[in-house]
């Protein structure tokens, strides 16, 4: 195992700047999730590491070592594709062994180690198929098999599971979260995908337009992001955005919001007095801190309370839980609720909003004030 380090890396191709000072460190053991929209840079970033995309400035360190001229084939990384790359002449035996052969590995060695990745990928009885023959579940296994012989310091995983389906992708994120517990290696994984992020990752580096925007623990970063854009990426449904102006009421801080017909809606917030200066703000709150009033939901043990009556204008059940999307002024507002406790469209719902959940964004930098 090896740690890695990442220190005020940039890339540029030609005019044009694709990374912009990133730095992160991941710990021996630790697995990192690179997530974001797509042209983000999280996967020019991962090229970088594994030595496939040269560094224009900044430092790359994989267990205390720069590596930045180093060849990929001497960092001793194994990186995982989204694509497979299987040789499809080749069977699962050759693709795996193909490597340590190369290398010279004898062939006592190698055989030794393609029956434990094998017999741990639960693979030893495709050995002697090839690609075409196999799903694409056992495709990413093998894959992944093809990585694990080589013993690396640091794996890499590049969207290995988008080319699968929804419940497939399921299964393999289970795979690789057991995975990562066994051999217990440096992973680095890149994602689009939040939830892949939210449920893999020791720690995740969120990236926008090339630069890192908040790298923190998964439960962190849902609850406490940094600015705006974590906040809106992190989560589905996404955290709902309500501008509006801070200030007090009754002595306490509080978020002034436009509600319907003229009127001001003054919803409490948890801020120390030095933040209470009034400025325009945006009150971020997630779709499960609201609730239906006299509901047995988060909301009811928040300790910071509001109440409101929104009217309901759609209703979206997605079996386990029902969305609805109300209004509030000129904003839509959505909450997840139990089906049972879900109100019609059309109708006008009571509710409570767990407000010691809430966000507040200063609009003009979109940071979160706490």
């Amino acid at each position: 195992m090896a740690s890695l380090t990442v220190r005020d890396i940039r890339k540029s191709f030609g005019t044009v700047e694709v990374l912009k000072g990133v730095n992160l460190e991941a710990q021996s053991g630790e697995f990192v999730a690179l997530v974001g929209p797509s042209g983000c840079g999280k996967s020019t970033l991962l090229a970088m590491i594994a030595g496939l995309e040269t560094v224009t400035h900044g430092e790359i360190q994989i267990g205390g070592r720069t590596v930045n001229s180093v060849p990929p084939k001497d960092r001793n990384i194994a990186m995982v594709f989204q694509s497979y790359a299987l040789y499809p002449t080749m069977t699962v035996r050759q693709n795996m062994l193909f490597g340590m052969e190369a290398r010279g590995v004898p062939k006592p060695e190698r055989e030794a180690a393609l029956k434990r990745v094998s017999e741990l990928l639960q693979i030893d009885q495709l050995l002697n198929r090839k690609p075409s023959q196999l799903s694409g579940g056992q495709r990413q296994r093998v894959a992944m098999g093809r990585a694990l012989v080589r013993d690396p310091d640091l794996f890499l995983f590049d969207e290995p599971l988008s080319n699968l389906d929804a419940k497939l992708r399921v299964d393999m994120r289970m795979e690789i979260k057991k995975l990562h517990a066994r051999v217990g290696k440096t992973t680095v994984y890149v994602t689009h995908d939040q939830v892949e992020a939210m449920t893999l990752a020791s720690r995740i580096a969120v990236m926008h337009k090339g630069e890192l925007q908040q790298f923190d623990e998964p439960q962190a970063i849902y609850d406490r992001p940094a600015n705006l854009f974590v906040a809106g990426f992190m989560g589905s449904p996404s955290m709902n955005f309500l501008p509006g102006t801070l200030g007090s009421a009754n002595g306490q801080p509080a978020v002034m919001l436009p509600g319907a017909n003229g009127a001001t809606v003054s919803l409490p917030v948890r801020l120390g007095a030095v933040q209470m200066q009034q400025r325009p703000v945006i009150l971020g709150i997630r779709p499960e801190h609201i609730s239906r009033d006299g509901a047995n939901t988060n909301a009811a043990g928040g300790g910071l309370q509001a109440r409101l009556s929104l009217p309901v204008e759609l209703v979206e059940p997605t079996g386990a839980e029902t969305h609805v999307v109300m209004r509030l002024g000129d904003r839509e507002v959505t909450a997840r609720f139990a089906p049972a406790q879900a109100p019609k469209a059309g109708e006008t719902v009571a509710l409570t909003l767990d407000m010691s959940q809430a966000c507040v964004f200063d609009a003009a930098t979109e940071l979160a004030i706490t």
